[in-house]
């Protein structure tokens, strides 16, 4: 890692984990495998931010804990990569039992449960869906009822106001460190 971290993802231990690593990595994984409209790719570093805003606005009780997981979300690509679903089910478990060692690794460093609350781990799951609805409307060529189909309507009055924001990658790990900090200082 650029921080000078040393990480064994079989065996990946909280001290392994930096967030100024997970920040620059997710700020140069593309989501969509860069096939999106814009300048510049739609990083994960990105969609966490905006993962984390919509739980914000849709979680029964956003505690700041809670927004940092949703932050967090996505922290093992960092290292594994952002593989779009289908991938993902071709290579079966053992991709899952990967991320969820390198999930819950960085959930500890950060003083979260290694396994999240089943109902938390929901509704930033729903938040993601309707990401990745807006993601799929806006910059990645999908029509309405496609992502409709594929990651269900989000909820009305949700959409209002969310941005997508596509902007060099150095940017965006700027952003997702300054979030995490407010989120850990709270």
């Amino acid at each position: 890692m650029l921080s000078g971290r040393r990480l064994d993802l079989l065996d990946p231990t909280p001290m392994d984990i930096e967030i100024v690593d997970i920040a620059h990595g997710l700020a140069f994984v593309a989501r969509w495998n860069g096939q999106t409209q814009g300048d510049w790719p739609y990083s994960v570093a990105e969609h966490s931010l905006l993962v984390e805003e919509i739980f914000g606005l849709t979680a029964p009780e956003p505690s700041l804990r809670w927004r940092l997981a949703a932050l967090l979300h996505d922290a093992p690509e960092y290292v594994i990569g952002d593989m779009i679903s289908p991938v993902k089910a071709v290579l079966g478990e053992g991709y899952g039992a990967l991320d969820a060692r390198l999930a819950q690794a960085v959930h500890l460093r950060f003083g979260l449960p290694a396994t999240l609350p089943r109902e938390i781990k929901a509704a930033i799951k729903r938040a993601d869906k309707v990401s990745a609805w807006l993601e799929a409307t806006r910059i990645a060529g999908f029509s309405v009822t496609e992502a409709d189909r594929l990651f269900g309507r989000p909820p009305d009055g949700v959409l209002a106001g969310l941005v997508l924001r596509l902007r060099p990658p150095t940017e965006a790990r700027a952003a997702f460190l300054a979030r995490h900090a407010e989120l850990m200082e709270a």
